[in-house]
C-alpha cells in the first residue's frame, strides 16, 4: 500500500508529529485543522467565525494541493469546544459544503492552543 503525504503551505503546519494529509489509494485522509498561525502558532482570532473560516480555508488548501477539492468530501469531524456555537458553525459549515458530507460533531473540553473549532476529513480522490 502506497502512501503519499500532501503538504501546503496554505494551510496550518503543526510542529506535532503528524502531517496535513495522507493519500492511500483514492482515499485522502485530512488531519484535524485548528485556526492556528503558522509562523507565530497562535490562535488567528478570538472571533469563533473568523475560526471556522480558517479552518475550512486550510481544508480547503490541503485538498487543492492534493488536485482535489471541498466536493471530494465524504465525511468530516467538527470538534467544538462550545456546543451553542453549533448553530452559528453549520451557517458557516453550509457555505463550505452545501451538498455536505456525512459529519459527526463532538463536544471536547479543550483543543490545542485553545481554538474553538477543529475538523478533519476523509475525501475520495478521483
Amino acid at each position: 500500500m502506497k502512501k503519499e503525504i500532501i503538504r501546503t503551505g496554505e494551510a496550518f503546519v503543526s510542529k506535532s508529529p503528524l502531517v496535513q494529509a495522507l493519500k492511500v489509494g483514492n482515499l485522502l485522509f485530512v488531519s484535524g485543522q485548528v485556526p492556528v498561525d503558522s509562523t507565530t502558532l497562535k490562535v488567528v482570532s478570538d472571533d469563533f467565525s473568523v475560526q471556522t473560516r480558517y479552518v475550512l480555508e486550510g481544508l480547503k488548501a490541503i485538498l487543492k494541493a492534493a488536485a482535489s477539492s471541498l466536493d471530494a468530501v465524504v465525511k468530516t469531524t467538527v470538534f467544538l469546544t462550545d456546543m451553542k456555537r453549533f448553530q452559528e458553525m453549520n451557517e458557516i459549515y453550509r457555505e463550505y459544503f452545501p451538498d455536505p458530507p456525512a459529519r459527526t460533531c463532538i463536544g471536547v473540553k479543550e483543543l490545542p492552543r485553545n481554538s474553538q473549532i477543529e475538523i478533519e476529513a476523509i475525501a475520495v480522490l478521483d
